[in-house]
């Protein structure tokens, strides 16, 4: 899919990871690559006979759901919507219309710092399947993709007789790539629920998202990394009592341009990669695919615009935020009920 060329969230910018202690019962770690990321599954409990299969069975699953989300490949149910010039309603899947449901919901909430629509302007800066730019954007070439873009173009049509995609846009691009770690994280704990196995850790780049226990019957922990080149340094750790939980940050994914660092977290609003202190943004959701959408919004947001927001919806929020040669952090009160103590480290 090439998700973590549009834009690199989640692992490369928070590295998550299970934290298991000694083992007590089978432990099963299996993993592979897809949508331009890594993921990996962890498992308590499970024949280890039933590797190859379960291999097998998570692989396809991967690959038909990046056949439908992909902004890389042409012939994906996404880029045949894209490529649609017209305002007549598409048909997708029932999974699909409700990615973009919740990506509606969220840009909403966020008045539209998190925008599934912002795609002509992250292909403009480079970070989509288009190259690099060899120049700065000017004014006019951001004003023209902007013009292309905005969530009240796109509308979901659900009833009994199916779900379409409609945008009144002819040009409109859509670009799920915000969202789909997320989904394919929370599509990888149906299957693994599907398999009969309630014991497991999943994860699609840095969207994860935990049931039951692990080898150790402990609870399934995560650490999300301190915002530096050391993949290693732990910022804090987590337990996240079967939610999902995703980062989104800007200090890892950008190049230099006319002597500048461009991220690739575009804020819609002005249609430039942002500037502001905020490093990361780490959610804790229900879903993965609700944390993976709240990441990229307050990202964009800025930390005090964050905060105000975390607290409005009552979000279980951790944002890392550059301050001087150092870092300040802040989390929600929600947040604080998944924190491990220090000293349970």
């Amino acid at each position: 899919m090439g998700f973590k060329n549009i834009l690199l969230i989640s692992v490369l910018a928070a590295s998550l990871s299970g934290c298991d202690r000694q083992e007590t019962r089978s432990a099963l770690v299996l993993e592979g690559k897809t949508m331009g990321t890594v993921w990996r599954v962890s498992l308590a409990g499970v024949d280890p006979g039933r590797q190859a299969d379960l291999q097998h069975a998570i692989q396809q699953q991967l690959d038909d759901d990046d056949q439908t989300l992909s902004t890389w490949k042409k012939d994906s149910v996404l880029s045949r919507f894209n490529q649609y010039q017209g305002s007549d309603p598409q048909p997708v899947s029932a999974d699909m219309a409700d990615i973009v449901v919740e990506a509606l919901r969220i840009g909403k909430k966020t008045e539209g710092a998190m925008d599934i629509t912002v795609g002509p302007l992250v292909n403009l800066w480079g970070f989509g399947p288009m190259k690099q730019p060899t120049h700065t954007p000017t004014d006019a070439e951001i004003a023209a993709a902007k013009a292309q873009t905005g969530l009240q173009h796109l509308h979901v049509i659900q009833n009994v007789e199916g779900q379409w995609l409609q945008k009144d846009l002819p040009t409109l691009y859509v670009d799920l790539s915000t969202m789909g770690e997320g989904y394919a994280t929370d599509h990888l704990a149906r299957l693994m629920e599907q398999q009969g196995i309630t014991d497991y850790l999943v994860s699609v780049g840095g969207a994860v998202l935990s049931r039951g226990k692990n080898a150790s019957d402990q609870p399934w922990r995560v650490a999300i990394q301190k915002p530096t080149d050391r993949e290693n340094a732990v910022e804090a750790r987590v337990d996240l009592q079967g939610h999902g939980i995703s980062t989104s940050g800007s200090y890892r994914n950008y190049y230099e341009l006319d002597g500048k660092r461009i991220s690739h977290v575009i804020d819609p609003a002005t249609g430039r990669p942002i500037d502001h202190k905020l490093v990361s943004a780490t959610v804790i959701a229900t879903t993965a695919l609700e944390a993976d959408g709240w990441d990229t919004g307050l990202m964009v947001l800025g930390t005090e615009r964050a905060k105000a927001l975390a607290l409005k919806e009552h979000l279980a929020v951790y944002l890392i935020s550059k301050q001087g040669d150092g870092f300040a952090h802040w989390m929600s009160p929600q947040f604080k009920s998944f924190l491990i103590d220090q000293e349970d480290k």
